[in-house]
């Protein structure tokens, strides 16, 4: 009987460690520079992989700068309406909810036709694997101000899906399979 236990068991668990590996990633707006003057936002999101459910961390300093979500119109006019959604606690978590393409600017002035401004284009895929930047420990924020009280949505078409599963570690997977079957047959 106990072997008979340990056997579904171990089925069970190699099971569980054959599925995929999913996760979202937090992405670090900017890497180290943050949200700020001077940072080329197109070269840094076209290192990075958005997927939904993935969250962008925007930091920056409160006193000098601010975050509004936005349409694509306000994003190429570098003028938000008072539709915009706007942050400006210095520490600011947006999840990627839906795919389509996001639009976030600097409403200081001058800012935004500085450059303080980003597009990301989110796949719809939620379980492939993400290129995260630098991890940050803020913990989520809510808008401090906001101007509206509907959030911003994605503009459409939505990206295509890229047919990508997830990722796990093999070595890992392979140590634990050898474990489970090792404790198995020692019933």
């Amino acid at each position: 009987m106990a072997k008979a236990i340990a056997m579904v068991a171990s089925s069970l668990l190699i099971l569980l460690l054959a599925s995929p590996t999913v996760f979202a990633a937090d992405h670090v707006v900017g890497g180290s520079s943050g949200w700020s003057l001077g940072v080329d936002y197109k070269t840094w999101a076209s290192g990075e992989t958005f997927n939904v459910g993935d969250t962008l961390t925007f930091n920056y300093d409160s006193s000098t700068h601010q975050l509004d979500e936005v349409s694509k119109s306000e994003y190429d006019s570098c003028s938000p309406s008072s539709n915009a959604v706007n942050h400006n606690d210095g520490n600011t978590k947006i999840t990627l909810s839906k795919a389509g393409t996001y639009y976030f600017l600097c409403p200081s002035l001058g800012h935004c036709g500085g450059g303080m401004k980003l597009a990301v284009t989110v796949s719809g895929s939620s379980g492939s694997p993400s290129t995260p930047s630098t991890p940050s420990g803020g913990s989520p924020s809510t808008p401090s101000s906001p101007k509206s009280s509907t959030p911003a949505t994605p503009s459409s078409p939505a990206p295509k899906d890229n047919a990508a599963v997830g990722v796990s570690s093999g070595v890992t997977q392979l140590a634990l399979v050898a474990s489970a079957l090792v404790f198995g047959f020692m019933f």
